[in-house]
């Protein structure tokens, strides 16, 4: 079942998220500076190639301080718009029952596009 959905998933625009992500996640590595920011990008952007079947999984231990003030720069430049994104289609796929499915997997990607830092993309 998961396959068939993360086909249709790729279908309607999951190939979109994916080079958009993987495109940010480029363009940040070129410095040193943007270098963890483009990693969690490239987490973003398997998760936006085939959300189903995947879970997102707090870090044991907790990355501490530095987690925090990385999550506070992540919201103030990316963040912050990402997550509205996925929330408005999260509401235009949750417009029809077919679409609520796509609408719960842009929900579980708001979270991650939030608050990437500290978290981890696994199979489940």
């Amino acid at each position: 079942m998961n396959l068939l959905l993360n086909l249709l998933w790729f279908v309607l625009g999951g190939w979109l998220i994916f080079l958009a992500y993987l495109l940010g996640g480029l363009i940040l590595c070129i410095t040193i500076i943007g270098i963890p920011f483009g990693i969690q990008c490239f987490k973003l952007s398997v998760l936006g190639l085939a959300p189903f079947g995947h879970t997102i999984r707090e870090i044991e231990p907790p990355g501490g301080p530095l987690a925090i003030i990385m999550n506070v720069i992540w919201i103030l430049l990316p963040g912050l718009e990402l997550a509205i994104i996925h929330l408005v289609l999260a509401g235009i796929f949750a417009l029809t029952i077919i679409g609520l499915p796509f609408a719960a997997q842009h929900l579980k990607m708001t979270r991650l596009a939030i608050l990437p830092f500290g978290f981890r993309v696994s199979d489940r």
